[in-house]
């Protein structure tokens, strides 16, 4: 059945449209037009703001469930369900440095999960376990390793159809070992890296275009050694993602880093948990406690996020100075380039889907408006 939204300030991704109306069916988006048809259904938004809805491609847990804790398709439909709550309709869940076993078993559940229901869950991030230990954050050392051709080899065919982004601390890779990853169509990520400016700068080269959340495990900007950040703020096709709760870096860096990646500066939530019902956590060697809002582990160090990607936006607003269009795109059609899904995601545009986010001019207010069939 036809519905048509209007009576709304459209943020498409490409422009801000006034006095038009979007036409959706079936779960997708036909059309966004100036006539308003008289013999469909009219969802009235009274004046309220839309856009796509928010996409978050790092995300630990919902509210009662830990990904790597349990790769299975409850966890996987607590992550899709909150995130709905907090504007985020297209969610990658992330798997943490784990065993080979459990890798598999994660990806297995992505893809029965994703066979059963078509909905937001798009595949899986998985951070690790191929990662250098000297940068490993919360991530247990008992899992974190150097990757193999094997196993490598191994995950790239299990899961090359799941996996749709992958953070790899590269210097721990062969060329050989970077080119199988490069060559799958995973889209790879660096992080939890010790590498110079110039190693950096030689993997950028190669294809790597996107770095896990800026500043955080990773060598810093330096005047006379810039780092893996330096080395990302030079870089023009390189996406930066941020964590942005005043935690895991200051607003000011924030601040800086969109100044200098403008378009390529994204949002992430990383939250180990949505909506801090979850007070502490222990699985293995993993730990996290809620601690003046966020979570850390028992040895101080931040041990994934508590923020969802609606606060996300709400402080790249506050705190950035930026427009309300150009918080959501950092939510929205930017994290779609990031993952090369621009042209399938992330914008009110034909084809794409009817998942929606609606807001009022501050963004005090961010509702969200799903027509994507669950």
């Amino acid at each position: 059945m036809k519905q048509a939204i209007a009576n709304g300030i459209i943020h498409t991704g490409d422009e801000i449209l006034y006095n038009c109306v979007v036409i959706i069916e079936n779960g997708i988006i036909i059309s966004v037009q100036k006539e308003i048809p008289t013999d469909i259904p009219l969802i009235d938004l009274k004046g309220s703001h839309i856009s796509a809805g928010f996409i978050d491609i790092q995300i630990n847990g919902g509210e009662r469930l830990y990904f790597s804790q349990n790769p299975t398709e409850e966890t996987i439909q607590d992550i899709y369900e909150t995130s709905l709550k907090y504007g985020t309709t297209h969610t990658l869940p992330c798997l943490i440095s784990s065993s080979k076993e459990t890798i598999l078993q994660g990806i297995e559940a992505i893809r029965n999960y994703k066979a059963k229901y078509n909905n937001g869950v798009l595949g899986m991030h998985l951070e690790g376990p191929f990662l250098n230990s000297l940068k490993r954050g919360a991530h247990s050392i008992n899992q974190v390793r150097k990757p193999t051709n094997s196993e490598l080899g191994e995950i790239i065919r299990y899961g090359k159809d799941v996996i749709k982004v992958i953070t790899i601390a590269p210097e721990c890779f062969t060329d050989e070992q970077l080119d199988m990853l490069l060559e799958s169509g995973i889209v790879i990520s660096a992080g939890h890296s010790t590498m110079t400016y110039k190693e950096a700068q030689y993997y950028f080269s190669k294809g790597i275009k996107l770095v896990t959340h800026l500043f955080n495990a990773m060598t810093q900007f330096g005047h006379r050694e810039p780092g893996l950040v330096g080395a990302t703020f030079e870089n023009e096709s390189v996406y930066a993602p941020v964590i942005l709760d005043g935690a895991h870096c200051d607003y000011a860096a924030a601040k800086l880093a969109y100044k200098l990646k403008q378009d390529k500066f994204f949002l992430i939530s990383d939250a180990a948990f949505l909506g801090r019902k979850v007070s502490s956590f222990r699985w293995e060697n993993f730990d996290a406690h809620l601690e003046n809002g966020f979570y850390r582990n028992d040895e101080g160090n931040l041990a994934g996020a508590s923020i969802s990607m609606k606060e996300a936006v709400q402080n790249a607003f506050t705190h950035l100075n930026v427009s309300a269009d150009e918080a959501i795109k950092m939510a929205t059609c930017r994290v779609a380039a990031a993952i090369k899904m621009e042209n399938q995601l992330g914008k009110i545009k034909p084809g794409f889907p009817a998942s929606f986010v609606t807001f009022n001019d501050d963004l005090s207010r961010i509702e969200t408006l799903n027509y994507n069939p669950i």
